[in-house]
Order: structure tokens, then sequence, then C-alpha cells
């Protein structure tokens, strides 16, 4: 039973029916397990940032059938081939980027395993633009296919504005990251080795106020988060030390701020906490 997220639903229901009309999605389960609480789990979200969890599965398959390797350097450049054809090429606005180590070597050379890292670490959008421009977006698609995921997408890169106005986007929902999430966890999302590598990364995510904020601190968590303006989601395998690992995702489509929608997956995540027993 899941007492405290069951007593959440009138509240939510309340939230996106009134003044802040959207959609909030809860998968909450075992790792690798059947969810034990969900909420709207299969609706659509834009992915935000937690896309790039299927880039990092992505790039470590493709150095797993050596079609790359994670000590492959690129020239770290802001230009990238739109997936629209015809539309050429395409840059994001590097100042306004997560992490000033990334575009800090415009100009120079990365190694693939570190933009991996500041990809998920600080969420770089650069980092990902770049890897993505390696790999193409149909590998990161495929992760999602490969692990049952039913409904999310990885179709362009971040910016990619062409491809936007064509239709193109990034999709996701809460029981495919879920999927997602539990297969890195579980070790089945690439080789054991590369899940545990993944895995290390996810928990070195430095950005903690959304979902890792409903934790206690310290509590060991796998973590993705994302947003934009209207989204707030967070991915999770949370670890706690009194019981066995579970899977969190929190995707909100809503009209709060950013604090707010912060503040709003934190409280969600907490609950989660609070029930941590039943998901075992």
């Amino acid at each position: 039973m899941t007492p405290e997220l069951d007593a959440l639903r009138a509240d939510l229901d309340a939230l996106v029916d009134g003044g802040h009309a959207g959609t909030v999605s809860i998968w909450a389960g075992p790792v690798g397990g059947p969810p034990v609480f969900t909420r709207d789990a299969d609706a659509t979200h834009y992915a935000a940032s937690t896309m790039k969890v299927a880039v990092l599965v992505a790039l470590h398959r493709a150095a797993e059938a050596g079609l790359l390797s994670l000590t492959d350097e690129v020239e770290v450049r802001n230009e990238f081939t739109s997936v629209q054809p015809g539309a050429g090429t395409f840059a994001i606005d590097a100042s306004d980027d997560n992490d000033d180590a990334v575009s800090g070597r415009l100009g120079g050379r990365a190694s693939l395993g570190w933009l991996s890292e500041r990809m998920i670490v600080r969420s770089s959008n650069l980092a990902t633009n770049l890897l993505i421009e390696r790999l193409g977006a149909v590998r990161a698609d495929e992760v999602w296919r490969s692990v049952g995921a039913a409904h999310s997408v990885t179709g362009r890169g971040i910016e990619d504005a062409a491809a936007r106005a064509a239709g193109v986007t990034n999709l996701v929902t809460a029981a495919d990251l879920a999927a997602l999430m539990s297969a890195i966890a579980s070790g089945t999302a690439a080789t054991p080795a590369s899940c545990r590598e993944m895995m290390r990364v996810l928990r070195a995510q430095e950005y903690r106020e959304d979902l890792p904020a409903g934790l206690p601190p310290g509590t060991p968590v796998a973590v993705k988060n994302g947003w934009v303006t209207g989204v707030r989601h967070g991915a999770a395998v949370v670890l706690p030390a009194d019981e066995p690992p579970f899977t969190l995702v929190i995707c909100t489509t809503t009209l709060l701020g950013e604090a707010e929608g912060a503040a709003l997956v934190a409280r969600i995540a907490a609950a989660a906490w609070r029930d941590r027993k039943a998901f075992t």
C-alpha cells in the first residue's frame, strides 16, 4: 500500500484541473518490477533533459559494439546538422548552457566519455548535441524500443529549430523512463560494466532541487532531471540503506513556475520515500 502517495491524488487532481492545467505523471515501484503506484504513467510529456539518459545508453552501446571508444575525441564546436532534410546547420546559445566546462572548450577537443559525464552531471546541452552529432539521433531513439518503451521518442538534438518546426520532437512517459532507468540499474540496458559506469555518472548528477530534494539528505540516488518552461521531470533509481532500490519517475507539465515545479516534484518524491517499504 502507498498511503502517502494515495493522499496526494486529490491535490494533484485539483492542481491540473484548476488554474495550473496540465499533467502530472508518476511511476513508482521496484527496479525491474511492476509498478506499485502510477498516475497517468503513459501520458506523453516533452522530454526536456531526461532524453539525455537514452543518449548515454546509446553511447555505451556503440562503444561495446566497437563503433567508437569513450576515449575518442571530437572537436568542441557549436554547429550541428539539423535532422530536418535540407535545413542545414544550427547552433545553441552556448552562453546559456548549464556547464561552463564544456563551453569553455569551444575550439578545442574533448573525449566522448567526458562529454557524456558533463551531459548528465551538469546537463550540458552542448555536450548532448556533440554526442548526438557523433551517434545520430536514431541510435538514441532505438534505446527506447529496446527496453520496451512504448511512447518515448528521441527525434532531434536540442534547439534544432527546423526539426521542431517540422514536428520532430523528444517525448517521454513516466512508464518509459522507469523502464529505461530500471534497465540501467539492473544491468540489462548494456553490459553490466557499462551499466555500473552509467549508474556512477547518474549518481553524480549535481542538480538536486527537485526529486533529490524530497529525499533525506545524503540518500544515494541515480537521477536525471529535466526542465524547461512549464515542465519539470525527475527519473531516478533511489538507493535506500534500509530497503532495496526502487525506481521513481515524476513527470510534470503544468503552468507552475520553475521553483514551484521543482517543489512539486520534491513533494511527490518525499511521499514516495515514506512509502518505500511498499516497493520491495
